[in-house]
This record gives C-alpha cells, structure tokens and sequence, in this order.
C-alpha cells in the first residue's frame, strides 16, 4: 500500500495580477507551503480578514516558481527530477502510475504538464526518457461529461460517442480510443501537439485560452526483461491528467459555457468527493489495524478489544462508498484513486491575495488527497506467472517424492508414485525444462 503523494507548485504573478496590485501571500518553507491572508478593513470589496493569521500545510514536495532569480526558484528540470523521474522508476518496475494538476485556472496546470515549445512540462520529457521501451499512446478529453479521441480526425460533433466500460481485470477504459505506436520522441511529440491542438479552450475572466476540458494523456510502456532466464514483459500504464480549472462560473457567460462551467464543476465536485471519502475510509483502516494491534497485544492497559467493537464499546466504522461513477472523470481514474496505481498530484497556485480563497481551497483538497491509500501491485506478465506457478508446483512435488524416499515409505502404492512423477513430467514441460526425467531419481526404494 501506498500513500498518495502530493505536491504544490507556486507560479508568478501573472500581468493581470500585476496590473491590480496583487501581494504575494503564499510562501514555501522546504516541505510546508503557507498561506496568509491579509488583514483589511470591513469592506465587501476586500480580499481576506479582519484579523491576520497564517495556516501552514505540509506536501511531499513544494516548489517555488515565483521569481527565477530566487535560490529557491524550482524551474520545469527540478519538477521533472522529482516526479517524473518517480513515474519512470514506478513505471520500469511494472506500477501503474497516475500524475494529475489540479487547480485554479490560470494557476499552471497545463504549463506544468505540457509547458511550452522553450520550457517543456513533465509530459514530453516524461515520453522522451521513456523512448527506450516498446510505447503506444492514447489522448482524450473529458467535456460536458462526454468523451472525445483527441488523435481521431472526425466531426467534432459525433467525436464525443465515446463510451467508459469496465473490464473486470483490466478497469476502467475507453471503448475504441485509438492506440498510437511510436519509435522515437519525435513522433511523441507530433502526437502531443495534434492532441493539444484539438482541445477545447475559451476565454474566461482569469485566463484568455483556458482549458474547458480535462485531458488524459496515456501511456501503455511495455519493456522486454529477462526474468530466471526467461523471456518475459513489464507492462504499466502511465496516466498523465490535466484537469480543467477549478474556479466559480461568470453569470455573464452565455448559456452554452454556464452549462459548460456547471459539468467542469459536477466533474470537480465529485473527484472532490471521491478523495474526501477515499480519505476517510484509508483513516478508518488504518484506525482499524491499530486497534487489531491494540488487541493483539492487550495495549497498555492490558485489555482486550473484541473484533467488531471499538475500544469505546462501540461498533467499529464501516468504510464510506465511493461515488467513482458519479463523473466520467472518477470512473476513469477509478485505479489511480484508492486502486492498482501508484498517484501523484501536483496542486497549481496562484501566490496573488486575489486569489485568497481559490488557493485556500486547493491547499485544503490537496492536503486531503494525502490521506489517500493506494493498493499499487507490479503487473505480472500472465505467461510468466504461469511459467513462476508451474515451477513452484515442481518443485513441491519434488520434494514430496524426496521426503518419501527418505523416510522409506513402502506404504506408498505404485499408482500413487507414478501419478506424482506423471505431474512433474507434465509441468517441466510446459515450462520448457527436460523432456526427459531420470526415472531412477524418483525410484522408491522396494
């Protein structure tokens, strides 16, 4: 199991924020970001509070990308040295692995995940260290709840027929999503550049191209090991997500983009849900394995805790439901949320006090997500694992006939030592060992 990781990136001020006057009210300090709202007068008009004060959060990371002249400036190479290079060694070992931004519009999200032709995100260089293995991608965008192939040339009315299924082993998918090989970064990029292309984007009241869709970027990475000089596959699947902004609807939006803002927010609201509930069920259990603990051991007052009931006397706490299919989007990233995945969230902020309660409530849903436990296993190639089980039932055969001969069992009937032997032939064959076993190894002594 494994906790989420979650971390903050702090952007500069923006020329809007600059032009309004806008204080920086967010510092970071090694892992904790704070956050301080400013003390005005009583006017509705007024961004913070009568009184002062500072709330602190802790983060597995903190980055400050306000002004580069800074020593502790963190540009995109720092970012990627510390999460991407976390997805790559999760992904090389056989994890499936799950990096989403969440934030404000505006706040750098996609500059984090995609950035720019002279400052690229995590996303390219992500494709450009993994360029090494066997990669298809896919690329789609979540809008009005509904799904679109960002890599499939069609009208863009019909693109959105998409449908979220549920394979029983496999999880959540995107039926006919289109898969794309490549062989170099090139072609990578050519991929990344057509999807952004054909993403949704509009003007709003803080961000002149804002995304109105969230994306996912996936990568299959599939690499060729040799494993107790076998052939074998690690497989994963990298999700790299670049959610739509956060932030509260104009009232003077046109019908269209209200209804728009209300699905980005339904979408927002229930992942905010799932990672509530996910926070509470992971500090029920982990609340539950200490009492276990507790009990086992009589604590320190030396009494003991029957199962089902609480120290107190009461019933212990059933874990919450959790509303995944509430959203297309929560149904997609099921895995990568309390599932086979391990998750990094990287939560965008603006530093402006304009943009006090906008940050403020990322910091708090980010704080949250932390307590999320995640149940990461490798992806095992099936071919492999039966090659790995057959062996095992060899040699627990083996050793049976061993234990026999040792022991002089005369009482073990013929049909009995041949069905035995007739087992280890059959499974040293399938594995591909020798066809031929030396039957005077396995001969009872008569």
């Amino acid at each position: 199991m494994a906790n989420v990781q979650v971390a903050v990136r702090v952007r500069p001020l923006n020329e809007r924020e600059t032009k309004e006057g806008g204080r920086i009210i967010v510092e970071v300090d090694d892992k904790v970001a704070k956050i301080r709202n400013l003390k005005v007068d009583d006017r509705p008009d007024s961004f913070g509070d009568s009184r002062e004060k500072v709330v602190a959060f802790s983060f597995d990371y903190c980055y400050w990308s306000v002004n580069p002249e800074d020593p502790q400036y963190a540009s995109q190479d720092v970012v990627f040295q510390d999460l991407g290079t976390e997805v790559l060694s999760g992904a090389a070992r056989g994890y499936n692995i799950c990096l989403f931004a969440y934030g404000q519009t505006g706040s750098g999200k996609t500059y984090t995940m995609l950035g720019t032709p002279a400052s690229v995100g995590l996303t390219p260089r992500i494709c450009e260290s993994n360029c090494v293995a066997f990669l298809s991608f896919s690329f789609l965008e979540i809008y009005n709840e509904r799904v679109r192939d960002l890599l499939k040339q069609s009208n863009q009315k019909k693109s959105y027929t998409l449908r979220v299924r549920e394979h029983p082993e496999m999880g959540p998918y995107v039926e006919g999503l289109s898969q794309h090989v490549v062989t170099n970064y090139k072609q990578v990029i050519q991929l990344l550049e057509e999807g952004i292309a054909n993403r949704i984007t509009a003007a709003t009241h803080v961000h002149e191209a804002s995304s109105r869709s969230h994306a996912i970027f996936t990568i299959h990475y599939t690499q060729a090991i040799l494993e107790n000089n076998l052939p074998s596959e690690i497989a994963s699947k990298i999700n790299l997500v670049d959610l739509a902004g956060s932030e509260k609807a104009d009232p003077s939006y046109c019908k269209d983009r209200i209804t728009e803002g209300a699905n980005i927010n339904k979408s927002l609201v229930t992942l905010g849900i799932v990672i509530s509930t996910l926070a509470q069920n992971s500090q029920v259990f982990s609340s539950c394995q200490s009492l276990k603990s507790t009990a086992n051991t009589g604590g320190d007052s030396g009494i003991l805790v029957s199962p089902g009931t609480s120290s107190r006397g009461g019933s212990s706490q059933r874990q919450s439901y959790i509303p995944y299919r509430d959203s297309v989007l929560t149904w997609l990233l099921k895995d990568s949320l309390g599932g086979n995945s391990k998750t990094i969230m990287v939560a965008t902020v603006s530093p402006a006090h304009t943009s006090y309660s906008e940050t403020m409530s990322t910091l708090r849903y980010a704080s949250n997500a932390k307590n999320i436990i995640n149940k990461p296993r490798v992806n095992e190639d099936a071919n492999v694992k039966l090659i790995r089980e057959l062996r095992e039932e060899i040699e627990r055969l083996k050793a049976m006939l061993l234990s026999f001969e040792l022991r002089n069992f005369s009482s073990l009937n013929d049909e009995k030592d041949e069905n035995l032997k007739e087992l280890i032939l059959r499974n040293e064959l399938k594995v591909g060992g020798p066809s031929i076993i030396s039957r005077s190894r396995f001969e009872l002594p008569t």
